[in-house]
């Protein structure tokens, strides 16, 4: 990047001035990670000060069982493979009891596009849940999912939202996005929802008071015009309902094999996982381009520790919280990230990376904000107490 177009971009970013898709084609071109990761922690300062945010949730998937066999996704089985399950509700509410005394504020579900499972399985578990932990929010299923309740159901995306706020849902989840640009995505879904659907389910949900999180799935076979093209959808979005709570960019994982059957499902393992300042970069990127977002997530899980602390630097004000099983990662992970944390863990990984911790709820609202670092352990430089 020329020093006259590095300086033309950085006015525009500490005059708070929106970028354009050029703008962001150029960013993730520039060389100098340090300059990029300035400019995004500029902007994460002005919105959010010091502060990091984190929940202590936890994740539920239901059934793996799905009708689709996306080229990125480790986590699906069939019908009859070795593997493949399906919860009783009872089962379900039974896991979710058992995580209460982690002092749980929400609870994750995302499943599988179940071929047979009827419509109003999902409704009732939700009612259940929600009767066995009524304190702890309910964010439940991705874009892609309400679009299958519709056609199991013959029932509208409205219709489904409704009855499911009514069972107790308080949010969907953000997945189910990856790449919105037909060219890459017609080569790694393998659904119907695209973003026509995605964005037309999502623009319900906020039209229905619920606040939602969105996604990307990066670091496979798409390119940087690919990702700014994913954000500024979004960001158009989210200037015409205001509903986003936050973006949350998710790497890719690539290394995969099932030594259980031998099936290879990720279609795309060959491809290199992005790097350590590649994710950076993204983080970077992505907070500068989304003015009107309040919040960028790390999945620590999909980031490493390690990273998810840099990434604090890099734009990154929220992290997910304890987490204490995730299989549709791990199914693919053999990188060695840990799929437990406790608050206490995210407690020290935000102060030890410099930054004031504070508990929130599904909806970003303060349940509890911590002290910051201890100064005097930052005199001088600390190593990083998670790798």
């Amino acid at each position: 990047m020329d020093a006259g177009l590095k300086r033309e971009l950085e006015e525009k970013v500490l005059a708070g001035q929106r970028l354009s898709f050029d703008d962001g084609v150029a960013l993730y071109a520039a060389d100098d990670l340090a300059w990029l990761g300035e400019l995004a922690h500029h902007v994460r300062t002005v919105k959010n000060g010091d502060r990091v945010y984190f929940n202590v949730n936890r994740h539920l998937n239901m059934t793996n069982v799905c009708s689709a066999s996306c080229a990125y996704c480790s986590f699906q089985r069939k019908p009859g493979e070795k593997d493949a399950y399906t919860m009783r509700i009872d089962e379900a509410v039974r896991l979710a009891k058992a995580m209460e005394p982690d002092g749980i504020t929400e609870l994750h579900i995302v499943n599988g596009l179940h071929p047979t499972l009827p419509w109003r399985y999902y409704p009732k578990s939700i009612r259940e849940l929600k009767a066995v932990l009524p304190g702890v929010s309910i964010k439940a299923f991705t874009a892609t999912e309400i679009h299958w309740f519709e056609k199991i159901s013959g029932m509208s995306a409205d219709a489904i939202l409704d009855e499911l706020i009514d069972a107790g849902l308080e949010s969907l989840t953000g997945g189910g996005a990856e790449i919105f640009d037909w060219e890459v995505r017609s080569k790694i879904v393998d659904h119907a929802t695209h973003w026509e659907d995605w964005s037309r389910i999502h623009r319900l949900a906020h039209g229905k008071g619920l606040r939602t999180p969105s996604t990307m799935l990066y670091g496979h076979i798409e390119e940087p015009r690919h990702r700014v093209d994913h954000v500024l959808r979004l960001r158009e979005l989210q200037d015409e309902t205001g509903g986003f709570a936050v973006f949350i960019p998710l790497r890719f994982q690539h290394d995969f094999h099932d030594s259980k059957d031998g099936k290879q499902r990720n279609r795309l393992m060959t491809q290199p996982m992005a790097t350590g300042a590649e994710a950076l970069r993204t983080f970077a990127v992505s907070r500068l381009l989304l003015d009107n977002f309040d919040h960028v997530k790390c999945f620590w899980v999909m980031h490493g520790l390690t990273t998810a602390q840099l990434a604090l630097n890099h734009g990154v004000d929220d992290l997910d919280g304890s987490v204490v099983e995730y299989k549709i990662t791990h199914d693919a992970d053999r990188f060695g990230t840990p799929d437990r944390m406790t608050r206490e863990d995210l407690l020290e990984l935000i102060r030890d990376a410099g930054f004031t911790p504070v508990e929130r709820n599904t909806r970003y609202e303060v349940v509890r904000e911590f002290a910051g670092p201890d100064p005097d352990r930052r005199e001088q430089p600390q190593a990083m107490s998670f790798g």
